[in-house]
């Protein structure tokens, strides 16, 4: 009975110990350390105020698509990145994926490079996407399919997808592409920063729900937390960051775990916001006790009261930096509301959910165009 006992408590004791190790950050031994808040002012202070869009051309459904041999498509990205630049915007963001540093890293690497150089050309610095946990939870490389009619993002795939997410015997594959990405341009000045996971802990109720794994943020917030230690362990010269993107960030005790997370690993702070002018400001406010330079990663859901008219003055006014969702009306359809998911709809709405440009270069809203150009030029104007 006395040895069972003890075998009882030395059982106890090492559940004990697994837990509390479970929980603990994962070493970094080589790299850099979180920016300070001084260091993340200074180089933010050195940057435009950054205007831009979350960038895919018109011509791919998702970021496969965008990047795989067969259909990247540098004329359109040259074309819409034109477009971005007419109006005065200094800054795109793009996600990658996984999977493509699987198939053929190499090619990658080159095609991101030749989607740098054209960025270059037009005077934008991309904020690339690493993970995003939006849309479809399964991936498939090779040719993506046609998007259903009318839907919204009918076909855009995260990353990683839901099978690697649950494998952790994936998680050196993933590992090996976010150090290899990170590494081969983590002095490249053509680049603002590295949004480590977009939406991480977002679940796609509406969309794809009934698919998604039901713990899926238990699996996403260690390998988030690892996300950022192997894109720091490269020592990049740029930022890395993760949006909040939903809840309550007034005080400490109100964010979730995730959002802690999010906001205690970045140099710099980002955040999402689809509401009305007063919400995107209030949420301004609540993150500026972090002290670092904050920038809005996606906004402007004309269909929600969010709107450059609402937002982007007051994104100036704090010299907060803002991307809003969609450049040019294509594949992803986006210009769809959300709820295009739920009610079937038999044509184009009349009001645009999101985008700026029909995709022969006229604006959607010439008023909006005129806008974004006039409030920028007069932001950014040189001395």
């Amino acid at each position: 009975m006395k040895l069972l006992r003890t075998n009882i408590f030395l059982l106890l004791v090492t559940g004990l110990l697994l837990q509390n190790c479970s929980i603990q950050k994962p070493a970094q031994t080589t790299g850099r350390s979180i920016w300070s808040k001084e260091k993340a002012k200074d180089w933010y202070a050195s940057q435009n105020w950054l205007v831009g869009a979350n960038f895919i051309p018109s011509t791919a459904i998702n970021q496969l698509e965008m990047w795989q041999a067969a259909s990247f498509d540098t004329a359109t990205i040259n074309r819409e990145l034109g477009m971005a630049q007419s109006i005065g915007m200094n800054t795109m963001r793009v996600y990658l994926h996984d999977l493509l540093w699987e198939q053929d890293s190499t090619g990658f690497v080159e095609r991101m490079n030749t989607f740098l150089e054209i960025s270059h050309k037009h005077k934008i610095k991309p904020l690339f996407v690493l993970f995003d946990s939006c849309w479809d939870p399964f991936p498939k490389l090779g040719k993506q399919r046609e998007p259903a009619p009318f839907v919204h993002n009918s076909g855009w795939v995260q990353s990683p997808g839901l099978s690697a997410l649950k494998d952790s015997t994936q998680y050196p594959r993933l590992e090996r592409y976010v150090k290899g990405v990170v590494r081969t341009f983590r002095k490249d000045k053509r680049i603002l920063g590295w949004d480590v996971w977009n939406e991480p802990d977002n679940t796609n109720n509406s969309s794809y729900g009934r698919v998604e794994l039901p713990n899926k943020v238990d699996y996403v917030l260690p390998l988030l937390q690892k996300t950022f230690v192997w894109a720091r362990t490269m020592d990049p010269s740029q930022p890395l960051t993760s949006g909040v993107w939903q809840g309550d960030w007034s005080s400490d005790a109100k964010l979730k775990a995730i959002d802690k997370l999010q906001l205690e690993e970045s140099d710099i702070i980002t955040f999402h916001n689809y509401d009305s002018g007063d919400e995107f400001e209030k949420r301004i406010v609540w993150l500026q006790r972090y002290g670092r330079p904050i920038i809005c990663t996606e906004y402007m859901a004309r269909g929600n009261k969010s709107t450059f008219q609402s937002s982007l003055p007051i994104a100036q006014k704090y010299r907060v930096g803002a991307y809003n969702w969609g450049l040019v009306d294509g594949k992803t359809q986006t210009k769809m509301p959300w709820d295009s998911w739920d009610k079937k709809y038999t044509g184009d709405p009349v009001l645009w959910f999101h985008e700026i440009f029909h995709r022969d270069g006229r604006p959607y809203q010439v008023e909006e165009t005129r806008l974004i150009k006039e409030i920028t030029s007069r932001t950014n104007k040189k001395p």
